[in-house]
């Protein structure tokens, strides 16, 4: 099986891993099926948690590798990080301002983005879109990593990768199905909006792959774009959701946990 998957095309090895990490976020939301609601404070700690492993990944998986696939060129090492990783927050930046979205626990009239009529459903499910989008192409550079053949990026570190940005997926959709169910919304459309806003993800590796595969000396700045983009969606969205429901210790907590578990399974498998 794993000499299966490491003959593919890293393309496709990417499609793979984001069709994981979308599964994953599909089964969080499933806990719909399962439960009316989740304490608050339970669904604080997961944000956290979500939070911890996308901030250890940025480093682990993709800065890190950035920084060191970047030294002897005639740039500075920490250049292409530093350009890459500025860029990606930008571009998240500018897309919050433009996308309809609308964080969870807030009321609608705090919708961000382009002020538009959209159902509240529609922009809650926008706003954990977004922020899938980096996760997607986070996995999908990684694997184009690898298959350059870079010591510093490697096919077991992006496994460890998607692994862990599947594992914080699942609280994430969990975190999108449960508040839609405690607004009467049916257990059904309560999954299918919250497995809806990892759809993103695939769509997102494939063109991360691609990217590398196409332009190799890209690669430093795609990796750390991808840092860049993750770290504003933990500062914009992750810590504040999860730090205002008066749980935040229960929080912090979550995101030491998602820090050290992804931490490990980069280190041990990367």
């Amino acid at each position: 099986m794993v000499d299966w998957f490491i003959g593919l095309n890293p393309i496709t090895q990417a499609l793979l891993a984001t069709c994981f990490t979308w599964l994953m976020t599909a089964l969080g939301a499933a806990v719909v099926f399962g439960k009316k609601d989740l304490s608050r404070k339970t669904l604080d700690g997961m944000l956290g948690f979500a939070a911890g492993v996308m901030i250890a990944a940025s480093y682990w998986s993709l800065l890190a590798p950035a920084i060191e696939m970047s030294e002897g060129q005639s740039l500075p090492s920490w250049f292409p990080a530093v350009v890459g990783f500025l860029l990606g927050a930008v571009s998240l930046r500018i897309t919050d301002r433009l996308l309809p979205h609308l964080h969870l626990n807030m009321p609608t009239d705090k919708a961000e983005g382009i002020k538009t009529k959209w159902h509240r459903t529609t922009l809650l499910v926008l706003a954990i879109t977004l922020h899938n989008i980096p996760e997607g192409l986070a996995v999908g550079v990684a694997f184009g990593a690898a298959a350059v053949g870079l010591e510093s990026a490697t096919l077991a570190g992006a496994i460890a990768l998607a692994i862990g940005i599947g594992i914080q997926n699942f609280p994430e959709g969990t975190a999108v199905s449960m508040p839609l169910r405690r607004e009467n919304v049916s257990r059904f459309k309560s999954f299918w909006y919250g497995q809806l806003s990892g759809i993103v993800e695939p769509a997102a590796g494939v063109l991360g792959a691609a990217l590398v595969l196409i332009a190799r000396p890209i690669l430093p700045y795609a990796l750390a774009f991808a840092a860049g983009a993750m770290i504003f969606v933990v500062i914009e969205e992750l810590v504040p959701e999860s730090q205002t429901g008066g749980h935040s210790h229960a929080a912090t907590m979550g995101a030491i946990l998602g820090f050290a578990v992804m931490m490990t399974l980069d280190v041990a498998l990367g």
